[in-house]
């Protein structure tokens, strides 16, 4: 049973990243394509928190027996358990990471949206590209 919503939540993840491709590529609206990317992204760091899963590791990466006023340092075989119930760090970090780039260039997107939006007052890509090719501003 367990397998099995593992699959299914596998399945319904590669699905959403499909869902959020298929939008940045069909949609002519460049907000819903902003919108399609930002899932895309959540998606993404989903996936890379779920690949550093381990199915006995229960602990957070920072090992509870260390202290600094203690100068003997621990036995192998106690960083050997900690080593082996503890989550991987690194899919951690680098989603922490991805999460802040992320956050940046939506807000950059964002902004040439709306600089976009004032001088041409539409969003859509082939209104868009009718207005620049014909070199003349549409003002409504």
């Amino acid at each position: 049973m367990k397998e099995f919503l593992w699959m299914y939540f596998y399945a319904v993840l590669f699905l959403t990243m499909l869902v959020a491709i298929y939008g940045i590529a069909v949609k002519p609206n460049m907000l819903k394509k902003i919108i399609m990317l930002s899932i895309l992204s959540d998606a993404a760091n989903v996936l890379a928190v779920v690949m550093g899963y381990r199915a006995n590791a229960s602990s957070p990466p920072v090992y509870p027996g260390y202290t600094f006023e203690v100068v003997d340092y621990p036995s192998k075989d106690a960083i050997v358990s900690f080593v082996n119930s503890a989550v991987d760090p690194i899919p951690q970090v680098l989603v922490v990471t991805a999460i802040v780039i992320g956050l940046a260039v939506l807000v950059f997107l964002s902004s040439i949206l709306i600089l976009i939006y004032r001088k041409y007052r539409t969003l859509d890509v082939r209104r868009l590209s009718s207005l620049i090719k014909e070199g003349g501003e549409w003002i409504e």
